[in-house]
C-alpha cells in the first residue's frame, strides 16, 4: 500500500495551531495511508508552553501524528521582539529544512522497503501565514499546499484585491481608508455588496495590505488550498473560488472546532475557574444564560465596559460576561489581563444588583461553555474559529466584532446568511493603540442581548439547523468528508517520485 507524509507548519498562535492540529487528526482517521509531522515554529508571541503541551499530548494519540516543536532562534531576545513575524518566520526556513531532510526524509526513503514507514514525503501543507516556507518545499523538489484557517469570503476577497492591485494598478489600503463612506463594493464570493466598512482591518493598513497580498500570489502558487469552512455554510464562496480558473483547487474540510476542553486552559484557569463557571452555569436553566466573550486578545476601554455593564443590566437576562483589560500601554501588542478591581470599572452597585442572575469572570474555557445546555446566546468577536464553535453547538451570535476580518465574518452570518444578529458591525478596536473607532451604548447593547435570547426568533432556528447540518457534513455522506477524500487523493497524485526525494539527501 502507497503511503504519504505530509510535512504541516501551523502558525504558532492558539487560533492556527488548534485548527492545525484538528485537520491533522481528521486526515490520519481519514485514510490509514497518510502521516502528518507538525513542524511548530518557538516564536516569541506563540501560544504558551502549556497548551502547546497539551495540543501535542492531544495530537500524539494518534501514532501517524508527529509534533515536533521547534527550538528558538538563535539570536538575542531584543532582535527578536523588533523582527516582523514575515522576518522570524523566514529565519526558520533552514532549520526546517534540515529537520525535514534528517528527521522525515531519511526515514521515509526506505518506505518501498519496510512495510511500517510513513511513507514517500507527500508534500509541506502550510499556514495562510507562513507562504514562504513553499520554498523550502521547492528546494527539497515536493509540492506545497496551503491551509487557510479562514473563510471563503474572506480568501475571496484576498484573490480581487491581489487582482485589483497587480491587474489594474489600485493601492487598496489608499481606495478604502476613509470608512465613513458608504461606498460598496461588488465581490466575488459574495451575494451581497459589501460596505467598505467592514474590510478585514489588514487591507487598511499599507504594509500589512502589501504583505497579505503577497500571500495571496503566493497561494496561487500551490497545489491546493483548504479552507476551515464548509459548502452550506458559504455556497456562494465556495462555488465563486472554484469557479475561478486563476485559483488552485479548493477544499472546504471544516467546520474542524476544537471538541476537546482540556486544550483551553491546561492549568484549569486560575485558581480552578472552569470549575467555578461550570457548577455555576449547572445551576442556570436552559437556553437562559447570555455569554459574552471576545477572543484572545479582545478587550475595552472603561468607558465602553460600562455600557456594556448597563445594557445587560436593563435587559434583565442572565449573563456569563469574561470582562478583561488592554494590556498595558507600554506593549504594542499583548494579550489583555484580568481586572484587579471590577469595582472600579463597572457603575456603582452593578455587582451587587447583579449578583443573582450574573458572573463576571476572566479566563473563559469557551468551548466548555458553549456546549452547556444553560447557554442561549453568544455575544461574540466573530472571529472564525469563535464563529464555527457557536454554530456546531446551535447557539446563536450577537456580532460585535472588532479587528482582523471578524468584521466581514459578521456581514457573512448577518447579511449573506441569516445566521446572526448585529450589535455593531463596523465596529473596530485597535489592537496597538488600544482604542477603539466609536463607543457602542448601552441601549444598542440592551437590544442585541434580548434580539438574540428571543427563543422563538428565526435566526435561532436557522442556527439550530445549521448546528445539524455542519455535524453532518463531518461524516460519512457529508460535504467536507468528500472534500477531505479529494484533498487525501490530490495529495497521492502529486507525490514526487523516490528517486527525486533521494537524491536531494545526497
Amino acid at each position: 500500500m502507497k503511503k504519504a507524509e505530509l510535512i504541516v507548519i501551523p502558525m504558532p498562535w492558539m487560533g492556527h495551531l488548534i485548527p492545525a492540529v484538528g485537520i491533522a487528526k481528521r486526515m490520519v482517521e481519514h485514510d490509514q495511508r497518510i502521516s502528518i509531522t507538525l513542524l511548530v515554529m518557538n516564536l516569541p508571541f506563540s501560544a504558551d508552553d502549556d497548551k502547546i503541551k497539551s495540543l501535542q499530548a492531544d495530537a500524539s494519540i494518534n501514532g501517524r501524528i508527529t509534533f515536533l516543536l521547534l527550538p528558538r532562534l538563535e539570536r538575542p531576545m531584543e532582535d527578536i521582539s523588533r523582527a516582523s513575524v514575515h522576518q522570524l518566520i523566514t529565519e526558520y526556513k533552514p532549520l526546517v529544512k534540515r529537520v525535514v531532510q534528517e528527521q522525515v526524509m531519511s526515514s521515509t526513503s526506505s518506505a518501498s522497503t519496510c512495510s511500517d514507514s510513513p511513507g514517500h514525503l507527500a508534500g509541506f501543507m502550510v499556514d495562510m501565514i507562513c507562504t514562504t516556507m513553499i520554498d523550502v518545499a521547492k528546494e527539497l523538489n515536493v509540492p506545497s499546499y496551503v491551509f487557510f484557517t479562514s473563510g471563503a469570503g474572506t480568501l475571496s476577497i484576498t484573490f480581487h484585491f491581489q487582482t485589483l492591485t497587480d491587474d489594474h494598478g489600485m493601492q487598496v489600503s489608499d481606495e478604502f481608508k476613509d470608512l465613513d463612506t458608504d461606498h460598496e463594493l461588488d465581490v466575488p464570493g459574495f451575494m451581497n455588496r459589501v460596505p467598505a466598512s467592514v474590510l478585514p482591518s489588514i487591507f487598511l493598513d499599507k504594509d500589512g495590505c502589501a504583505s497579505f497580498l503577497n500571500h495571496a500570489r503566493r497561494f496561487r502558487e500551490t497545489k491546493g488550498i483548504m479552507l476551515n469552512t464548509f459548502m452550506e455554510l458559504e455556497p456562494h464562496g465556495i462555488q465563486s473560488l472554484l469557479n475561478d480558473a486563476g485559483v488552485p483547487p479548493i477544499y472546504p474540510v471544516g467546520p474542524i472546532v476544537n471538541l476537546n476542553p482540556q486544550t483551553e486552559d491546561p492549568n484549569d484557569g486560575v485558581c480552578g475557574a472552569r470549575d467555578s463557571i461550570m457548577r455555576w452555569l449547572d445551576d442556570q436553566p436552559p437556553s437562559s444564560v447570555m455569554f459574552l466573550c471576545f477572543g484572545s486578545i479582545g478587550s475595552f476601554t472603561e468607558e465602553q465596559v460600562r455600557e456594556v455593564a448597563k445594557g445587560l443590566e436593563v435587559s434583565g437576562h442572565r449573563f456569563l460576561w469574561s470582562l478583561r483589560r488592554p494590556s498595558p500601554s507600554d506593549e504594542k501588542v499583548g494579550p489583555p489581563q484580568d481586572y484587579d478591581d471590577l469595582e472600579g470599572v463597572l457603575p456603582g452597585g452593578f455587582l451587587d444588583r447583579t449578583a443573582k442572575i450574573g458572573k463576571i469572570i476572566g479566563w473563559a474555557p469557551q468551548v466548555a461553555v458553549l456546549s452547556h445546555p444553560a447557554i442561549g446566546g453568544f455575544v461574540s468577536h466573530c472571529g472564525w474559529n469563535s464563529t464555527l464553535e457557536s454554530l456546531w453547538f446551535g447557539v446563536p451570535i450577537a456580532a460585535w466584532p472588532m479587528y482582523a476580518e471578524q468584521q466581514l465574518n459578521a456581514f457573512h452570518m448577518i447579511r449573506e446568511m441569516g445566521l446572526a444578529i448585529e450589535i455593531r458591525m463596523d465596529y473596530r478596536w485597535d489592537i496597538r493603540k488600544k482604542a477603539s473607532n466609536a463607543i457602542v451604548e448601552a441601549d444598542a447593547i440592551e437590544k442585541g442581548v434580548r434580539k438574540i435570547m428571543d427563543l422563538e426568533s428565526d435566526v435561532r432556528s436557522k442556527v439550530k439547523e445549521m448546528s445539524e447540518i455542519c455535524r453532518k457534513t463531518m461524516v460519512k455522506g457529508g460535504s467536507s468528508y468528500d472534500w477531505l477524500g479529494r484533498f487525501i487523493e490530490n495529495v497521492f497524485v502529486n507525490i514526487p517520485s523516490y528517486l527525486e526525494q533521494h537524491s536531494l539527501l545526497q
